[in-house]
């Protein structure tokens, strides 16, 4: 009985008014902040894991797990330093000194910094690169929920680099794996002021079915 009345009242709690609002201000107060604004302290260990936990609660059909984190500590950011600043002399060979110490320094915003690879051939082939890459994506939109439940701030980050073969390298990604973006993970050094959002009519269509001709005589 116990059991039950526990599971009912977790089913209300989910379904009721009070949780509604409750994601309703937290997805309100989400905000992109830049990396340069996110500074110490970062996360516990305890609400780190927290944070990437909430990750596993994403849609992911076939239960492929297509996926992944990958975790940049301090030890490994001059490493990323310098896979950013080997991308861009590739990209553009007569790139300044001051350009390329640009790219380096990246690497060091963000006390937490993650790396999202998507694996978009493993498991079932029937299932497309499309699905997988919305997968990824509900599981970080989580992370940066439960990040801003904690009282953090974080953003995501990309750029030509992610494509390029020296962070592929680095980061030991094959053929099948795409670098998505990186989450940055901090405290808000320095505030901003939230964007208005757009209103729901500006992304919402309905779907407007002529009815077809009558066969009748």
């Amino acid at each position: 009985m116990a059991a039950m009345h526990d599971t009912a009242s977790h089913a209300a709690f989910a379904s009721g008014q009070e949780c509604a609002d409750f994601a309703a201000a937290l997805m309100q107060a989400r905000q992109t902040i830049l990396p340069k604004r996110l500074g110490e302290p970062a996360p516990t260990l305890v609400q780190l894991a927290h944070i990437l936990a909430s990750a596993a609660h994403a849609p992911d059909h076939g239960q492929l797990l297509p996926w992944r984190f990958v975790q940049v500590p301090a030890a490994a950011r001059p490493a990323l330093a310098e896979a950013f600043g080997q991308a861009l002399h590739e990209r553009d060979a007569l790139a300044t000194p001051e350009q390329l110490a640009q790219a380096r320094e990246k690497a060091f915003r963000s006390p937490v910094l993650l790396l999202v690879v998507v694996d978009l051939a493993c498991g079932d082939p029937e299932i497309e690169a499309g699905e997988r890459i919305v997968s990824a994506g509900c599981a970080v939109q989580n992370m940066l929920l439960m990040a801003t439940a904690l009282g953090f701030g974080s953003a995501l980050t990309s750029g030509k680099a992610l494509s390029s073969a020296p962070l592929r390298t680095l980061f030991g990604l094959d053929a099948g794996q795409q670098a998505l973006c990186f989450v940055n993970i901090g405290t808000v050094v320095s505030p901003k002021r939230a964007r208005v959002r757009p209103a729901t009519a500006a992304y919402l269509d309905l779907l407007d079915v002529q009815a077809p001709p009558s066969l009748a005589p």
